[in-house]
């Protein structure tokens, strides 16, 4: 087995206070490895783009560790943080979020913007990953003059731009046709099969789903079931109280080295 690139211990993450609590996630301990496709499933509400949103470090949980190769994110600063995130994942997003008014080069090469890389680089490696995506030839173009399907793709090439280790593909095809979102579907498991990208997708697309490795369902802020291929097994998340999580919760008889200091 391929080593872990994301963990997480005791996972809870708890909205409002009092009365008015909602414990959208109720202490998860998983792994994700190194090179793996994973979808995380559930119904609207299981606590699903939670649980994204917080192994993709853009929220931090109530309580509970995420690591990212065997690193406590918790520890590290918030600007660290950052430019973990940028260096590290690619996003792929139901809703696109493209920048309208900017060209799709533009769009594309963003993150390598933030991270401070001059623009004849940024230029240039935007265009290689456009023609990833047979997009070059709309790199000049405004993004709102693309299709639904091309402006997916160019999120996928903004997605490479910086080499990720991970993409978080979140409802990648909810808002595309059925060929479109066959196409879109091929290349995200192209990129993972061929460049060993570790894809994490969220989904309540039951078809997507089963063409990842594994599956994790969720309902209610816990995994209850966990599937790999078409055989389903016991969910290796442990179910905590909405009022106690296990102080020690262990995975496989062994205690996780990162166990102390999780994130607040």
């Amino acid at each position: 087995m391929s080593t872990a690139v994301l963990e997480t211990e005791n996972l809870v993450k708890v909205y409002g206070r009092g009365p008015a609590q909602f414990h959208a996630l109720k202490g998860l301990t998983f792994e994700i490895h190194r090179g793996e496709s994973v979808a995380i499933v559930g119904k609207s509400g299981s606590g699903k783009s939670t649980l994204m949103h917080l192994l993709a470090l853009l929220d931090q949980p109530t309580s509970g560790v995420v690591a990212l190769g065997g690193r406590p994110v918790s520890r590290l600063k918030p600007k660290a943080v950052s430019s973990l995130r940028n260096d590290t994942f690619g996003f792929v997003f139901q809703q696109f979020f493209l920048n309208p008014n900017q060209t799709v080069l533009d769009n594309v090469t963003l993150p390598l913007k933030i991270a401070g890389v001059g623009k004849s680089e940024r230029n240039q490696r935007g265009i290689a990953a456009l023609e990833q995506l047979e997009m070059a030839d709309k790199a000049k173009n405004k993004a709102t003059d693309l299709s639904g399907g091309q402006k997916q793709r160019a999120c996928i090439a903004r997605a490479l731009i910086n080499n990720p280790d991970v993409i978080f593909a979140d409802e990648p095809t909810g808002n595309l046709d059925s060929a479109t979102s066959e196409t879109v579907e091929d290349i995200l498991f192209t990129l993972h099969q061929e460049q060993g990208i570790t894809l994490v997708v969220v989904t309540h697309d039951e078809d997507l789903a089963a063409k990842c490795q594994r599956r994790l369902m969720m309902q209610d802020g816990l995994i209850v079931e966990e599937q790999t291929g078409a055989t389903p097994r016991p969910a290796q998340a442990s179910a905590v109280s909405d009022r106690q999580q296990p102080e020690n919760q262990t995975r496989r008889g062994r205690r996780l080295p990162f166990r102390r200091g999780g994130a607040k």
